[in-house]
Parts: structure tokens; C-alpha cells; sequence
């Protein structure tokens, strides 16, 4: 007996009610963030790995899929640095800044762009961890002040709530501030890199489970005594007055007051939403530059949506700074999280056609004048010795069976 085939390890088949369910909840995203003005953009799947590895994906980058060069000869013998010029896209930032770079002159400023689409990684897969995986991205680029933190916090609490979520979290922190952390806890700025890497895995092994690795890793015991120290005073109290005197800032409050207005902005433009600055908050991409921020939803601890400013990004291509700032929706757990609650079944018409006594061509006029009002008709051809209901009821759709000459459907009942 031979094997059934299955896909690869980590990507998924979408049986055709998945596919629906699936476009469905990207045409509900898509339609709150038009009506803030984002427009939908298209990038390749492949990049040039020179741009993907830039050194500021964070451990993304150690999961890019390679592709290998054309032409190699199979007989020579090739380094493996030269084995590989391009790579799937692990996220849509990377591949956008390329693409603002690219198109500039063409764009209008600031520019809104919205990116929804497939992007891989070499993941051990899991429940919940895919290597094929949806995202779908809001970036405001262009606009140096805070009014793209606020909209896009306001957008995306929106297009979620659209979904059917309510109970926002909203969590807010400012690389800067991570940065001042480090450097008043007594660690060397040469290794804040590594050091946000691992304080980024605060909510997966806690904080005493993020001490021992950094102590393992080198960092000095009595930095990491005192980097832990002022992280639980924190979280004690995260009011701005009490952050400022934990990290010792008394005149340059930029990033503090910063945090604030969006606070209070978006608090006030955005519904059922709590936001609270969290000290912890990392984002793993190195390519942040100051407010970075994740939203959670009521009934899930994890969470569904993130981004940041990264105002360097672009300008690795360009040669000047540009300011930009995005955020990114989990496709993947919000579509599962409905998918678990159940969906409404939906309305669909057969229309049951004799072979032997009716045309064709009469049946599918019929079909096409009952689809005009926006009903979904299958036109089937009555088999005998065949279930109707096993054939139809079938991908989370209710049937109604209408017999061509009925002059009304009849619902099919077990």
C-alpha cells in the first residue's frame, strides 16, 4: 500500500470551508484599514538575502528559507556562503522598506501601505507555529510623529474588533527605554543585543528562568541582581513617575512623554481599550528604534498583534532617514481562535436537475438568475442510489434542495 501523501511538515492544506472562513476574516481587516486610508500593496515572496540578512530580523534571520543560486555546476565544489543568493521573506517589514526604497518617486507622502500575505520560516513546528504562515501589516511611513503610534494602535483595535473581539490590552514600551534600562542595571552596551534577545522570553521562562541564562551567558551576577530588581519594582507599579526614577531619567523625558501621548491618544480614539506600559515588552526584530507595542485580547494571554517604529530601516537603502512604523496582526491565531468559537452555518441552494428530462442549458439560466442576488447555487444532477444530504451537507454549509420546476426551495432535512 503506498503513502498517502500530506504536506510539508509545518504548512497546512485549507479544505474549502477553511479557505472561505480564512478570506472572509482578511476581508474584514481589510476593509477597517481602508477606511483609514491604508492601501493594499503587493511585495515578491523572494528577497535578496544581502537585504534579509541585515543583521536586524533578530533569530528570524536564522530561519530564512534559501534558495540556491542558478547555474552552480554540480561538479565544483561551492562554499556554502555561495550556495544560496535569495531567501523567502520571514515577515512583510523587511520587504517593504525594499519596496518603498524601490518605488519612492511614485508614492505618495506620507505613505499608508497595507500588506497582507505568506511568509515562511524554518520553525519546529508545533500547534500554533507554522513555517508557511498569513500577515497582515499596517505601516505609516513618512510621518515622524505620533500620530502613526496612535493610528495604528486605534486601526487595529478596529479591524480586531470587527472580528468580534472586545477586552483590549494594549502594551506599550520604547526601545530607548530598553536601552536606558540595561545601562542603569550596569550592563555593557556592547551587550544589550543579546541581552534583549534573552529578556524578550520573560513571559515563556519568567524572570528568574531569563537571570539564569544571562548569568550563564556571562553577563555579571550583580548587572543581572539589579536588572531583575528594577524589572519587579516595575511591574509593582508602572506609573510614568515611578519608571522615571527606576531608570534615573530626569531631563530627557522624550520617550517617557512619548508613551504617555500615545496612552492618552489612543485611549481616547480607540474603544474597550486598556493600555498599559510594560517595561518588559522587547519585540525580538533588532530593527526597532523607539515605541514598539502588542496588543492581547480578552481570553487569550498571548498576543495577537505587534509592531513598532523603525525609522533606520529604510534608510539603509536610501542613504537618509525615514521615518516609518508598523503593525503586524497574527492571522494565523485570530483565524483559529473563530475557527474554535464555531461560525454561523451558511446559506447555500442546490438546484437538482433530471438529466434524462431537463436541459442543461434551461437549468444553468435558471442558476445564473438565482446567484444575481448574491445566493450561492451548485447546479446537481440527480443520481440514483446516491445520498443528496451526504453529497451537499458538506463544508459547514446548510442546503436548501430546489427541484428544477419547484416554485419554491424545499429544505433538505435528515
Amino acid at each position: 500500500m503506498s503513502e498517502r501523501p500530506s504536506p510539508v511538515r509545518g504548512m497546512r492544506d485549507f479544505l474549502p470551508e477553511e479557505a472561505r472562513t480564512r478570506g472572509e476574516v482578511i476581508q474584514r481587516i481589510r476593509a477597517v484599514y481602508e477606511k483609514f486610508g491604508y492601501s493594499g500593496i503587493e511585495t515578491p515572496v523572494l528577497e535578496d538575502l544581502r537585504f534579509l540578512l541585515s543583521g536586524q530580523g533578530g533569530e528570524n534571520e536564522k530561519l530564512i528559507f534559501k534558495t540556491l543560486r542558478r547555474g552552480l555546476d554540480p561538479q565544483s565544489v561551492t562554499p556554502q556562503t555561495d550556495l544560496a543568493d535569495y531567501g523567502l521573506r520571514y515577515d512583510l517589514t523587511v520587504p517593504l522598506a525594499r519596496y518603498f526604497a524601490t518605488n519612492e518617486a511614485k508614492l505618495p507622502s506620507p505613505f499608508r501601505a497595507m500588506q497582507i500575505g505568506p511568509v515562511w520560516r524554518a520553525e519546529r513546528p508545533q500547534r500554533g507555529r507554522y513555517r508557511q504562515f498569513v500577515q497582515c501589516d499596517i505601516d505609516l511611513i513618512g510621518e515622524p510623529g505620533l500620530l502613526a503610534e496612535v493610528e495604528l494602535v486605534t486601526a487595529t483595535t478596529e479591524a480586531l474588533g470587527a472580528l468580534g473581539f472586545r477586552g483590549f490590552r494594549v502594551q506599550l514600551n520604547d526601545r530607548r527605554l530598553l536601552h536606558r534600562l540595561l545601562s542603569v542595571a550596569g550592563l555593557a552596551p556592547e551587550s544589550f543585543g543579546e541581552a534583549l534577545v534573552q529578556l524578550d522570553k520573560i513571559d515563556k521562562i519568567g524572570p528568574s528562568g531569563v537571570a539564569d541564562t544571562l548569568v550563564q551567558r556571562g553577563f555579571p551576577p550583580a548587572a543581572v541582581t539589579g536588572l531583575m530588581s528594577i524589572i519587579e519594582a516595575s511591574r509593582e507599579s508602572a506609573d510614568l513617575a515611578t519608571l522615571a526614577g527606576l531608570l534615573k531619567i530626569d531631563d530627557d523625558r522624550e520617550a517617557l512623554d512619548g508613551l504617555a501621548t500615545i496612552r492618552d491618544a489612543a485611549g481616547a480614539s480607540a474603544a474597550d481599550v486598556r493600555i498599559d506600559v510594560d517595561l518588559t515588552l522587547v519585540r525580538g526584530m533588532g530593527y526597532y528604534t523607539g515605541p514598539i507595542f502588542e496588543i492581547q485580547v480578552e481570553g487569550m494571554n498571548s498576543s495577537v498583534a505587534g509592531g513598532g517604529r523603525y525609522d533606520q530601516m529604510i534608510g539603509r537603502f536610501l542613504g537618509r532617514t525615514v521615518p516609518a512604523c508598523g503593525f503586524s496582526i497574527g492571522f494565523e491565531r485570530i483565524w483559529e481562535l473563530l475557527r474554535d468559537r464555531g461560525a454561523e452555518p451558511r446559506r447555500r441552494l442546490a438546484l437538482l436537475f433530471d438529466k434524462d428530462r431537463d436541459e442543461l442549458a434551461t437549468v444553468l439560466a435558471v442558476a445564473r438568475e438565482l446567484r444575481q442576488d448574491g445566493t450561492s447555487v451548485s447546479v446537481v444532477p440527480a443520481r440514483r442510489g446516491k445520498s443528496l444530504r451526504a453529497r451537499l451537507l458538506t463544508g459547514g454549509f446548510t442546503h436548501e434542495m430546489w427541484a428544477h420546476g419547484d416554485q419554491e426551495p424545499r429544505e433538505l432535512r435528515a
